[in-house]
């Protein structure tokens, strides 16, 4: 019996620069930089990314060497991960707007003060992880910090970061999962294309205790 050729070649990744990515409401997508560490510190303290996504508390020193890592595991094409960054004013979601999820926020939330951030400064994070080329799939990650929310992004980038891994990548299944009491990363996961296929029981644990996770996925071809 003939080997099964890879879904994907190995040096797909390796051999190009990580590109980046725009997105339609004026976001883009771009590599991690080294002085963008102070960004990664803050996002380790904010209270609905240490709750749907248990980053460890970081060093600035330890946040580089973070970044450094990412860098290096897209040249090992082990994994993919991007800063959401903000090119035009945004609005910031004040706290008397509601109680936003580390997701939620990415959708039909009430606009708040308007901020202005300097081109290309981190609002967010968002990647694929378990990147397996030969198998054809990998498991996105995603988090925004307040001043990304409100603007449809998490669910923007995800949808871009689909069509390049599918379409232009080419691989052959993505998957999300994610706590079953986190409702807007569901809405985020069934606005981007990823339908809902079952729920993995006691799956993750979080600061409250054993959760189950949904797992939503998104098939090449897909529409």
């Amino acid at each position: 019996m003939a080997p099964i050729p890879p879904v994907v070649p190995a040096g797909s990744m390796s051999r190009v620069p990580q590109p980046v990515l725009s997105l339609d409401n004026g976001f883009r997508l771009r590599p991690w930089r080294p002085a963008d560490a102070a960004v990664l510190v803050r996002s380790c303290s904010d209270p609905d990314i240490l709750r749907w996504n248990r980053p460890e508390p970081l060093t600035p020193d330890e946040a580089r060497e973070k970044i450094r890592r990412w860098g290096l595991r897209w040249r090992e094409e082990e994994a993919a991960v991007w800063a959401i960054t903000a090119s035009t004013p945004i609005t910031l979601i004040t706290p008397d707007a509601g109680p936003p999820t580390a997701v939620s926020a990415a959708l039909d939330l009430p606009d708040g003060d308007p901020v202005g951030l300097p081109d290309g400064d981190p609002v967010g994070l968002i990647g694929l992880a378990d990147i397996d080329l030969r198998g054809g799939s990998a498991e996105f990650l995603y988090w925004l910090l307040p001043e990304g929310r409100g603007h449809g992004t998490a669910l923007a980038a995800t949808v871009r970061v689909s069509h390049w891994a599918l379409d232009e990548l080419g691989l052959h299944r993505l998957r999300i999962t994610h706590s079953v009491a986190n409702p807007a990363s569901c809405r985020v996961a069934l606005g981007a294309g990823f339908p809902l296929e079952g729920t993995l029981r006691s799956a993750l644990l979080h600061a409250d205790g054993w959760h189950d996770e949904h797992l939503h996925a998104r098939i090449r071809g897909d529409r």
